[in-house]
């Protein structure tokens, strides 16, 4: 991946970017966007006429005759009608009629889109035919397809995570059967059902997710990446919509001529407290994810011998092991006053040495400050308890006690701990952290992220501490301390020969 940060201007992505018009802060304002809180029911989040015209339309304005302007999603619009204003006043009527069709399952949207069709010159009359109550979800308007004009659909689709939907939303589950199980959210739904409809040129504004997901979106990016390319894409990791802490990105999509598993190469704008240009190569292997390099490393590079690893220690194991032993346990499920409360426990020996000999938790969730950045840390020093412990539901996002097998000294784990924080920080430097799952937006100079417990494991096993040498480990302490990246990597290349070649010989 090649990443350039450049001085916004005119010509490179169609648009004057200053510091005054990109500033993203400004997208979250009641000028930018309006948003009703009732339509999260719906996953509707309204665009803003800026955002069109700031980062589409320049993509658009010298084919306007030549399309089908299309938003199965409408909304008020806002994506799709500002192209009236390039339209002379006397031919609005005519060219709307043949080149512009708006749908959303919302009857009081449909009636503001009419309204502002009509504001653009466009007879009520007019609007009333090609803007419609339709839910395009479950019901494709495939009469568009035999129009004089090819479609070129822009949106910005409903987006509701299923877990969220099954929870708060059940209106929603029905889109989710059939051909469609599998996704993970509506906007997914919107995309596929443009695949099957034979759909030449799409834009979409929807979730990073669609990018940087794991498990949420693997699905359809291995089912719609094969047909289509990403020609460009702007990236937003500042706040857009008024009601949703989602990360958005702009996505030009265009059929390819035929099916094609080759990687996947784009160059993208992304938008944080810096403008940054950058190149993503998506690799099927990998399930077109972008921020791919952690995945390689980890893979490449995963131990022979790899240490094995679990989480979490569970109210039931300490029920199941009580005895005399005394330890001070973290109760992650009892957290009051921004504290977490402790508790002494009776546990016998086997139980008591686990714990002692197991002093690592992972942080899965950026704090906002740079000491509290997601990474390994020690319990005692942290806390000053002995262990963490699950009293309730597990939460991926608190604290989360490492045990590791075969047991290590302290000195070892000293290193393990400072060796994956290293390589943490230094996949967080050269990917912009896209490897991570964004949390939450705060103040912070960087934008907060979550580390997956998978992601955490395979990081591991890249350092089979158990099977090296005392020289060796004192080598790899001095890298560490000096950042030497390269140097840490030809060692464990190596380990990992020699490792081979003893598993050989048995």
């Amino acid at each position: 991946m090649n990443k350039k940060t450049y001085t916004p201007s005119k010509g490179k992505f169609g648009t004057v970017l200053d510091k005054k018009n990109w500033y993203i802060k400004d997208f979250g304002t009641a000028t930018y966007i309006s948003v009703e809180k009732n339509r999260r029911e719906f996953g509707a989040h309204l665009t803003s006429i800026n955002i069109f015209k700031k980062f589409i339309f320049p993509e658009i304005r010298n084919v306007l005759y030549k399309y089908i302007w299309v938003d199965l999603f409408a909304g008020e619009g806002n994506l799709i009608l500002p192209i009236i204003e390039a339209i002379p006043w006397n031919e609005r009527a005519d060219f709307f009629k043949e080149h512009i069709f708006l749908f959303d399952i919302q009857k009081d949207m449909v009636e503001k889109s009419i309204e502002n069709a009509n504001n653009y010159g466009i007879p009520i009359n007019v609007a009333k035919e090609n803007i419609q109550v339709r839910d395009t979800l479950q019901d494709y308007p495939k009469f568009l397809k035999n129009l004089k004009y090819p479609i070129y659909h822009i949106t910005n689709p409903p987006y509701l995570y299923l877990g969220y939907i099954a929870k708060n939303s059940e209106r929603n589950l029905k889109y989710f059967s059939g051909l469609n199980e599998g996704y993970q959210d509506l906007y997914q739904i919107a995309l596929i059902n443009d695949l099957r409809n034979g759909l030449e040129k799409i834009v979409y504004i929807i979730p990073t997710n669609f990018l940087f997901g794991f498990s949420v979106s693997n699905k359809i990016r291995k089912d719609f990446l094969p047909f289509y390319d990403i020609n460009k894409a702007i990236i937003f990791e500042r706040k857009m919509f008024e009601f949703t802490g989602t990360n958005v990105c702009i996505c030009f999509f265009e059929k390819k001529p035929q099916f094609s598993k080759e990687p996947v190469v784009f160059k993208a704008l992304k938008i944080n407290n810096k403008l940054t240009e950058k190149e993503y190569v998506l690799k099927p292997q990998n399930f077109y994810r972008a921020g791919g390099e952690f995945d390689d490393y980890v893979s490449y590079f995963r131990s022979s011998k790899p240490l094995k690893i679990r989480f979490y220690l569970t109210l039931e194991e300490i029920e199941k092991n009580k005895g005399q032993k005394l330890v001070k346990l973290l109760d992650v499920n009892s957290f009051s006053n921004g504290y977490f409360r402790f508790n002494i426990y009776k546990v016998n020996k086997k139980l008591y040495n686990k714990i002692k000999n197991n002093s690592l938790f992972v942080r899965t969730l950026d704090t906002g400050g740079w000491a509290g950045r997601a990474g390994i840390y020690n319990v005692r020093e942290i806390f000053g308890v002995d262990g963490i412990v699950v009293t309730k539901e597990k939460y991926r996002t608190h604290p989360i006690q490492i045990f590791i097998t075969p047991d290590l000294s302290m000195d070892d784990l000293l290193l393990l701990k400072n060796y994956f924080n290293l390589m943490l920080e230094y996949f967080r430097d050269i990917t912009d952290s896209e490897f991570l799952t964004t949390f939450k937006y705060s103040s912070s100079y960087y934008t907060r992220k979550y580390l997956g417990l998978s992601q955490t494991k395979k990081l591991l096993e890249t350092l089979p501490v158990h099977c090296i040498s005392l020289k060796i480990k004192r080598m790899l302490k001095i890298l560490i301390e000096q950042k030497n990246i390269e140097a840490i990597k030809e060692i464990l290349l190596n380990l990992n020969k020699k490792v081979e070649n003893q598993i050989r010989l048995f």
